[in-house]
């Protein structure tokens, strides 16, 4: 009998999240956002803030729930059918109470490689994700298993959990994973690592130039365009000449 007013409740609450969502859709170019966002599921056009609101009022509903209700809820609504839905799993995944639930990082570590579509994906490991990695440093060695990972959501995910470090300027993790994915072949990898080597490079110059110039035929060219968006341009094109001696040493010419 509990087990099943539980479920109820979480049912309840999750029939009540996407009323208030479906309430607050966008009134047209929800298409385009959906291509935008490179979501796959519909997408109802909420906003970031509309979508906050509604997810910070179910977040303190959960206070008062057990720990299974908590998780049952993140649960129905990642499986929901609209973006908004699994938006609203990782904002509460993100909020307390969830946040300092020890078993969080478990069940959001399980989404990521459904979490297909840059927003789904760098929304998921760039927040609660991010959060849990950092606040246990042992994680790490999991991150970097991620990284080789044959799923190339889960290897883009492994570099966006590294915000919290790469925020604080403890680079030398976020620099050992990233050397690991410089190879890769998938565009949206690539530029992954070098949104990431972006970051880096704004809190600590000389040791990203440095780690740039040493791996320099490895770089994509993607990953050379955007890690050095703030960079001299001379800069940018003695990596690129670079990368092109790769190149052209594979072709043989």
């Amino acid at each position: 009998m509990v087990a099943g007013r539980r479920s109820s409740w979480v049912e309840t609450e999750r029939r009540r999240v996407l009323r208030e969502l479906r309430a607050e859709r966008g009134p047209s170019g929800i298409e385009s956002l959906r291509s935008y966002l490179g979501s796959p599921v519909p997408v109802l056009g909420v906003s970031a803030l509309d979508l906050r609101r509604v997810v910070r009022a179910s977040a303190s509903r959960l206070e008062a729930r057990s720990r299974a209700e908590r998780q049952a809820l993140a649960r129905s609504l990642w499986e929901g059918s609209f973006f908004e839905e699994k938006m609203a799993a990782i904002e509460l995944l993100g909020r307390p109470p969830l946040v300092d639930d020890p078993l969080g990082w478990r069940l959001g570590a399980r989404w990521v490689d459904t979490a297909t579509g840059w927003a789904l994906s760098d929304s998921l490991a760039s927040g609660p994700l991010a959060t849990w990695v950092t606040a246990r440093p042992e994680r790490f060695g999991e991150l970097l298993e991620w990284a080789d990972s044959k799923n190339l959501w889960r290897r883009r995910a492994s570099t966006y959990a590294l915000r919290g470090w790469v925020r604080t300027g403890e680079l030398d993790r976020p620099f050992a994973l990233l050397a690991r994915l410089l190879n890769d072949p998938e565009r949206w990898v690539q530029r992954a690592v070098g949104t990431w080597l972006r970051e880096c490079w704004k809190k600590d110059r000389a040791r990203t130039e440095r780690f740039l110039r040493q791996e320099a035929r490895r770089l994509a060219p993607v990953t050379i365009t955007v890690a050095t968006e703030r960079a001299p341009k001379r800069f940018r094109e003695e990596l690129r000449r670079a990368s092109r001696r790769r190149t052209v040493g594979r072709r043989g010419y």
